[in-house]
């Protein structure tokens, strides 16, 4: 990994090729670097002609995270939420 922080300090850049679909691959230094995953979406800007800028779009931490908890093997752990009530059901505590 130390090797790949070099590689991309030292260029500022990389350089990698389009294929016959249209696919761009980045590089496996700035993956691993970036600690990127298959399945990760990015945005695509043109800035103008030939000069484009590549993003990666905003991290969904909590993905599969009900998907998680409905699999507990505890029996009825996990139970939605009841979607009639909302924040402006809870009572606020009296703290004075």
């Amino acid at each position: 990994m130390a090797g790949t922080n070099v590689v991309v300090r030292q260029t500022g850049s990389m350089t990698t090729t389009i294929s016959n679909k249209g696919e761009i691959v980045l590089p496996a230094a700035l993956r691993r670097l970036d600690r990127i995953k298959p399945g990760q979406e990015f945005e695509v800007k043109r800035i103008e002609q030939g000069a484009y800028l590549i993003k990666r779009t905003g991290k969904r931490r909590h993905r599969g995270l009900v998907k998680l908890l409905l699999a507990c093997p505890v029996k009825d752990w996990f139970q939605s939420a009841n979607r009639s009530e909302t924040t402006d059901d809870i009572s606020l505590p009296n703290l004075g």
